[in-house]
Parts: structure tokens; C-alpha cells; sequence
């Protein structure tokens, strides 16, 4: 039986971020799901608290040299690739020297969040897209973590809605229980608007408090998982989501199988469709 294709994109992810609910599970998700079938490809930042030298990242020549335009302005796509510890997988990493080449993630070191962390959620949404098309493999399953992802639904069903790579890919959108998701306001708007979008074709990432890009998320996605426990599901994103699957928070004894049996129920569901 082929195996299934899973597509992991997260803003975070242990050993190389630490420290909150993304990079733990997402550090724990790829050994267990290729253990079970899965062959994946995992993207996310090469922030400049990744230590190259420690984690043996390198350039991967063949993907890098794009350039990804963020509101009218190009910016240098570098891609690097480490193995991760205790498996057989590798991790790309999405470098630029404008948006990652700091040694905060998401803060200064005062604690306030950059001004331009919507620019850079744009620039890697768009880019790790790009580099899946390089890469000619097309997922059956698009895993997306955390609010920096949030774009990807979006720019799937409407700026890439008729490329052949993911003609076939379920969308799965990881919430979790961090900082930003609501920032950036009618900046985000502005940078996120890539590839003749318009401000309209974001609404769904405003509610009456403002940005919510969770609720964007959840409306362009497939399904939505729970990926915190202090989540509040009581929330707009969830009520866009419908009829759409939702897998609710698990504790660390369940999440793995809980995502394996998440994963199949999409797939026997398109079956039977």
C-alpha cells in the first residue's frame, strides 16, 4: 500500500525552538507518524536562536535562490536542511536575513513583538508553499502549527487553488494557546495580500476585536485540531469551522494516537465521499 504524504508546517519545533506547547508536541509528531506509515517533509524558520553549527544545518542549493515578494518588495529565499536527532527525517528550514537573522523569535529582548512579525508570517507561508512546489511532491495531508502558519489555508484555496501539487491535500489547522495570533492589525492585512489578493479576500481573518488568525485559519481549512489545553474552544474559529472535523486537546498519553486515527478518519472520509 503507497504510503500517505504528510506535509508538516510549524512556526516551532524541538530541539531547535523550546520552551512552549508547539515545539514540544511538533518535536514528538514526525518519528511516531513515519513509525506508522507516513512519509513527511517538515518546514519551519530558521530563526536565529537555531544553532547551525550544533544541529549540522546546511544549504540545499537546488531549493534555494527564489525570491518571495512580500507586498511589492523581494526578499531571498535561502533553504537549509538538518536531520532530525533519533530519526530518519530531515528539517528544512526557510532562512532570510531580513526576517530570521535574530536572536529572538517572535520578541525583542524587552519582551515586545517585532513589528514585522506579519511580514514574516506572509514571507514563510508563501515561501514554504514555494518550496513544497519545488520540491514536485504533492501532500496528501498539509499539518500546519501554530499562528504564523495561518496564511497557508488561506493562500491554498484562493492564490494556489489551481496548483496541481495540492489539488488533493486536506488542510489540517493546529490551534494553540500563544501570543500574536490577534497582532498585527491593518498591517497583517496589507502584508498578507500576496498575489493579487485584496483586503477582501482576508475578512475572514477580522472579527469584532480585530485580527484573529485562527478564525482566518479555521474558515479556508479542512479540519482543525486543539493543540493546547488552555485553548478556549468556545470561540469564533470554531463556530466557522462547521461541520468540519475537529480533534479536541489530548493529553501527552494520547495526542499520538489521537492524531494517527485523526489522520485515517480524513482519508476513509474522502473515500466514502
Amino acid at each position: 500500500m503507497e504510503k500517505k504524504r504528510l506535509l508538516i508546517v510549524t512556526q516551532e519545533m524541538e530541539p531547535y525552538t523550546e520552551g512552549n506547547d508547539i515545539s514540544a508536541l511538533v518535536g514528538k509528531l514526525p518519528k511516531y507518524l513515519q513509525d506508522n506509515g507516513y512519509e513527511l517533509r517538515i518546514l519551519m524558520p530558521r530563526y536565529g536562536v537555531v544553532n547551525e553549527r550544533r544541529h549540522r544545518l546546511h544549504e540545499v542549493v537546488r531549493l534555494s535562490g527564489m525570491n518571495i515578494i512580500v507586498d511589492d518588495d523581494d526578499y531571498p529565499l535561502i533553504i537549509k536542511v538538518a536531520s532530525l536527532p533519533g530519526s530518519r527525517l530531515q528539517v528544512y528550514f526557510l532562512d532570510n536575513e531580513d526576517y530570521f537573522k535574530r536572536k529572538h523569535v517572535f520578541e525583542d529582548a524587552d519582551g515586545k513583538p517585532f513589528e514585522d512579525n506579519p511580514d514574516r508570517a506572509a514571507f514563510f507561508c508563501k515561501g514554504a508553499i514555494e518550496t513544497v512546489k519545488k520540491f514536485g511532491w504533492a501532500p496528501d495531508i498539509v499539518l500546519c502549527h501554530g499562528w504564523m502558519t495561518s496564511l497557508i489555508p488561506l493562500y491554498l484555496r484562493t492564490a494556489y487553488k489551481t496548483e496541481p501539487i495540492f489539488a488533493n491535500s486536506h488542510i489540517v489547522y493546529s490551534v494553540y494557546d500563544t501570543p500574536h495570533e490577534r497582532e498585527g492589525g491593518e498591517r497583517f492585512l496589507q502584508k498578507a495580500a500576496i498575489n493579487n489578493l485584496s483586503k477582501n479576500d482576508l475578512v475572514a481573518f477580522s472579527d469584532g476585536e480585530g485580527i484573529s488568525m485562527h478564525k482566518g485559519a479555521a474558515t479556508f481549512a479542512d479540519a482543525i485540531i486543539i493543540g493546547s489545553e488552555s485553548q478556549d474552544t468556545n470561540v469564533d474559529y470554531l463556530s466557522v469551522a462547521q461541520d468540519k472535523p475537529v480533534l479536541p486537546w489530548k493529553n501527552e498519553e494520547e495526542f499520538l494516537p489521537a492524531y494517527l486515527e485523526f489522520f485515517k478518519s480524513l482519508s476513509e472520509a474522502e473515500v466514502t465521499q
